[in-house]
């Protein structure tokens, strides 16, 4: 789990020219934050905890101005401001 955040701070300092600092990355980047608790929601949704997922998902969205569906398979995502990315569209981006 860890190594997979580690990699996910990697990847905000190779895209972003403005990351200075891990702790500011991981503390103030909206797209890293939609990622993590995507993939909390997307676990939760898998296992059936559908509604909690979405209960997580509308939460963070409201946090970080991000919404993706828990449902939802991620393959890239660039850095955005706002953004909506639900079961429908997934297939667009992969």
């Amino acid at each position: 789990m860890f190594k997979g955040m580690r990699e996910d701070v990697r990847a905000v300092f190779d895209r972003d020219p403005a990351a200075r600092h891990w702790f500011e990355v991981v503390t103030t980047s909206p797209g890293l934050h939609a990622i993590w608790i995507h993939r909390l929601t997307h676990w939760l949704w898998r296992r059936g905890l559908k509604w909690l997922a979405r209960f997580i998902a509308q939460t963070a969205r409201f946090l970080t101005g991000i919404e993706i569906h828990p449902g939802a398979r991620i393959c890239v995502l660039e850095v955005a401001r706002i953004m909506d990315i639900s079961n429908a569209c997934v297939n667009l981006f992969c």
